[in-house]
């Protein structure tokens, strides 16, 4: 092969890439999300029916981040704190599967953010946040819950001059058997009266005996954005279970590069994160 024709077909090739790429990431705010379909299974059921809700505490709204067509979301850069992800005019999604795990039934819901925060500023481009819900069983009328784990990120906190804001989380998921009154909808504490200068006595109203609460917040004063239990509703959004996406989207986020984040529910992590989220 002479020079000029091995330069034509890199050339090509390099086309070649860089028009995938192209076609297959789309900008943030014009990926559509999947309605959500009508449970068929005991397993879809069981997913619909507990289904939490999410409350925004910091950062950006969810977004969705995969179409029907295998688009995925470009995110945004991580800038300006939550100029440009405020909202999502098409809607946002949660992301769901569940499975036997050793002998409880597993329920991973997740979220994608297009940006990442730490130390209350825009910090990176890309978030992924989930949580394992336990339970029991999922064909029983009413199931028992076991616990619930959320996810935590592990990197390492950015610095203010040598200074790291924040301390690096060890493992990647908050482990919890003990679910709080108030991580369900609907849940209040309310006052009942005053003891002393700062203190005060309450009294706790129950709420759902389905539907938890989470928020996607600053678990202290400082690090990275995290998962935790919200004291207050947040809201629920359409969701789709693994293999309720079609083979696009699938095969989409299997491969995509979302940098420092991972998609939690794919193939490859999914059975990994069980593991790590295992609160027994």
């Amino acid at each position: 092969m002479n020079l000029v024709a091995a330069l034509v077909l890199c050339f090509a090739l390099l086309s070649s890439v860089r028009g995938d790429d192209t076609t297959n990431t789309i900008d943030h705010d014009q990926v559509k999300p999947f309605p959500q379909p009508e449970p068929v299974t005991i397993s879809e059921k069981a997913a619909v029916k507990y289904k939490p809700q999410l409350e925004i505490g910091d950062g950006c709204v969810s977004f969705p981040a995969v179409n029907a067509a295998g688009e995925i979301t470009g995110g945004l850069k991580g800038t300006k704190d939550t100029e440009a992800c405020t909202e999502a005019p098409l809607g946002s999604q949660v992301y769901g599967r569940s499975t036997w795990f050793q002998d409880k039934w597993a329920m991973m819901y997740s979220w994608y953010f297009p940006k990442n925060f730490c130390a209350y500023k825009a910090a990176g481009r890309h978030d992924w946040a989930n949580v394992v819900i336990w339970i029991d069983n999922p064909a029983a009328e009413n199931v028992t819950f076991l616990g619930a784990s959320l996810s935590q990120q592990t990197l390492e906190p950015i610095k203010l001059a040598i200074l790291p804001m924040g301390t690096r989380n060890e493992e990647p998921y908050q482990n919890q058997k003990a679910i709080p009154m108030m991580a369900f909808a609907g849940a209040e504490r309310i006052t009942t009266g005053r003891v002393g200068r700062w203190s005060y006595t309450y009294k706790y109203v129950a709420g759902s005996n389905t539907t938890m609460r989470f928020s996607h917040s600053y678990p202290g004063t400082w690090g990275w954005i995290d998962m935790t239990f919200a004291d207050s509703d947040g809201e629920s959004q359409d969701l789709i279970m693994w293999n309720q996406l079609t083979d696009k989207a699938r095969a989409a986020l299997e491969s995509a590069d979302f940098g420092d984040t991972q998609v939690p529910f794919t193939d490859k992590n999914f059975d990994t994160n069980l593991q790590a989220a295992w609160p027994f």
